[in-house]
């Protein structure tokens, strides 16, 4: 599983280090392989886009930076690294300390809202934790608000129910920004919206980002969302990287046949054509039992006979990135049949 090789993609002086990172869930007697070998960095200021299907492991990366992955039935490997301080052996009171660094927003913001609370003591939730005086607390709250569009005013006596689903999640970006963080986890902050107020959340994150200098992890299953707010772009299948890189040569030039058809499966409008989206092969196959070789061999018109048996290792491709494939940018030869 965990092959504790220095990563080809690592860089230097990072602000967050994920290096060989593994999860492990049981649940019923069985062992499900979640996250198989990662490692990434994000720098000061930067967008890391994680992107692939449902069950690729992007937010059991995410919760692993935060340390929310909870010890029951879990099982981590590999180091987890901000400012040169080891997340994974810091005390639950430094961690507590840690997270005014380090906040998530996650996809369904009114879940994570005490429905009781009204909303500027949501907003303010961080503060109190951090132990952050009232005059302090009323000043950054003010800020946060202001940040996604709010005023106090505005929000003043509300609970979270009184609020659309696009308010509610300016309403956990403002949350997230209280305690001033250096880095964002941002789990599918999109999903769950309209087109139209996505692209204002979209929007508004690249705004916050640009003012503040944040890092910002942009977990998503859809590959043109992630393409608006990334700089760069790692692609996971079934728990493993299969392509890293820059945004732009990921798109431009997908070197990985599964980017490519992450990429083929964006809806395009064309009024002279109507084009479908590619699909698979196949179904995903069994995280319990995963196949030998290439995890995405059973669904790649690429495949070939070194495919069942090899496993691709990360490796540079022609267009600079990195992907984990025997053949980057190959097209598919007439009649090819999966190995």
């Amino acid at each position: 599983m965990n092959n504790q090789t220095p990563a080809p993609t690592m860089r230097d002086a990072a602000l967050l280090t994920v290096e060989n990172l593994s999860v492990r869930f049981t649940r019923s007697g069985k062992t499900m392989l979640a996250v198989d070998d990662v490692s990434i960095d994000v720098a000061a200021g930067e967008t890391l886009g994680l992107v692939g299907e449902s069950g690729s492991g992007k937010t059991t990366i995410g919760r692993a930076v935060l340390r929310l992955l909870g010890a029951a039935n879990t099982e981590t490997e590999g180091t987890i690294t901000f400012e040169e301080k080891d997340i994974n052996s810091l005390s639950a009171g430094d961690m507590r300390r840690m997270r005014q660094h380090l906040q998530m927003i996650f996809q369904d913001p009114v879940s994570s809202f005490n429905p009781r609370r009204k909303v500027e003591d949501i907003v303010a939730e961080g503060l109190e934790i951090q132990g952050v005086s009232r005059a302090e607390r009323d000043k950054r709250v003010d800020a946060a608000l202001a940040a996604v569009g709010f005023t106090r005013e505005q929000v003043a006596g509300r609970k979270p129910h009184q609020f659309s689903g696009g308010q509610c999640q300016r309403l956990a970006i403002a949350r997230a920004l209280a305690v001033e963080p250096q880095l964002i986890v941002c789990d599918e902050p999109v999903a769950s919206l309209d087109v139209s107020v996505q692209a204002h959340i979209i929007n508004l994150l690249q705004d916050i980002r640009e003012q503040r200098k944040l890092a910002l992890i942009f977990i998503s299953h859809d590959l043109a969302v992630v393409k608006n707010v990334s700089d760069r772009v790692c692609v996971l299948y079934m728990g493993r990287i299969v392509e890293i890189g820059d945004a732009k040569a990921i798109y431009d030039r997908p070197a990985h046949p599964y980017t490519r058809t992450l990429l083929e499966a964006v809806p395009v409008i064309d009024l002279d054509q109507s084009t479908a989206p590619a699909a698979p092969r196949s179904a995903v196959p069994s995280r319990i039992r995963p196949p030998e070789g290439c995890a995405f061999r059973l669904r790649c018109p690429r495949a070939q006979d070194k495919c069942a048996s090899v496993t691709p290792t990360l490796a540079e491709a022609p267009g600079g990135q990195f992907a984990a494939c025997h053949f980057p940018h190959d097209e598919p030869a007439p009649g090819m049949k999966p190995a």
